[in-house]
């Protein structure tokens, strides 16, 4: 059963900008990664999705709710974390937090001073004076709190730092363990990775991969600098049957895919005094496996 269903939308804002005939789907309990370089289009089919905008063409459900014609039903009952979040900045973090509680009737707000104490919150600062990442923080804490079965999280943890970011990986672990449905966009495939059973590839508002996330991430490429004792090695390991990327001095990059072994075997025969890996951006991937320019 798909407890998210794009059928077909299109969104046309001319020169090329919108979504064109996307389809995809997400199953009840299933994390798909909605991934794609800045300007693909994920945040404008989220927006279809939470009913703020309307297709040209095409349609969305969200447990089979039509996401044009109920959309105040949705919104009220899907946990949803905008990448760029509307704040009444004379609140408090905490009058938000009620606020937005209100709205949808909610009157237990303890999962919500869980999820407070959980990311280390100070709600009682006015939001205009608080940092992206407090901001984000209260997003995330009114995302969550009413425990809904259906999250859809746009970047989500943009503007947390490192141990903040983990801290939310291992959430959307536990809420994957409960079975929520999750619909997670991202540019970073290292994060999509991690907390995800399935990913699209959306570029240009199109859809260019629905692929499971291990056979995706197998097409990764795995690039390292490789640092030679002297310039003339450096210039002798170029020419060892590895993809060579660049040399500059005794510090040479290469590329490869899949079997590591070649690369272990060429290190094997010189002086290698420094080996450092090298993490590939999304706009990588599309680029080797996809083809076109990146989509910026």
């Amino acid at each position: 059963m798909n407890a998210i269903s794009v059928n077909g939308i299109t969104v046309d804002y001319g020169d090329g900008k919108g979504v064109f005939n996307l389809s995809f789907s997400v199953k009840k309990g299933e994390v798909l990664g909605f991934l794609g370089p800045n300007g693909a289009g994920k945040t404008t089919t989220i927006r279809q999705l939470m009913g703020f905008a309307r297709p040209g063409s095409g349609s969305c459900t969200i447990s089979d709710l039509d996401c044009k014609t109920h959309a105040a039903e949705i919104q009220k009952h899907v946990g949803y974390l905008p990448g760029e979040i509307a704040f009444m900045d004379d609140m408090t973090g905490m009058q938000f937090i009620k606020f937005v509680a209100e709205m949808r009737g909610l009157r237990d707000l303890s999962r919500a001073h869980k999820l407070i104490e959980y990311f280390e919150l100070n709600p009682g600062g006015k939001i205009k004076k608080m940092s992206k990442g407090m901001k984000q923080k209260i997003g995330i804490v009114c995302a969550f709190m009413h425990n809904p079965e259906t999250l859809i999280l746009d970047e989500p943890t943009s503007g947390l730092d490192p141990l903040m970011q983990s801290k939310f990986i291992d959430l959307i672990a536990e809420e994957k363990k409960k079975g929520t449905t999750i619909l997670m966009s991202s540019h970073m495939f290292e994060e999509i990775e991690r907390l995800c059973d399935r990913a699209i590839i959306i570029k240009a508002g199109r859809l260019m991969a629905d692929e499971d996330i291990k056979s995706l991430g197998a097409k990764k490429r795995l690039g390292f600098v490789v640092t030679l004792k002297t310039d003339e090695m450096a210039e002798a390991f170029a020419e060892e049957p590895i993809e060579v990327e660049s040399i500059k001095g005794t510090r040479v990059t290469v590329k490869l895919q899949g079997d590591i072994m070649p690369l272990i075997h060429a290190m094997g025969r010189y002086h290698v005094v420094g080996l450092e890996p090298i993490s590939q951006k999304l706009e990588d991937l599309f680029m080797n496996f996809y083809g076109g320019a990146k989509n910026d």
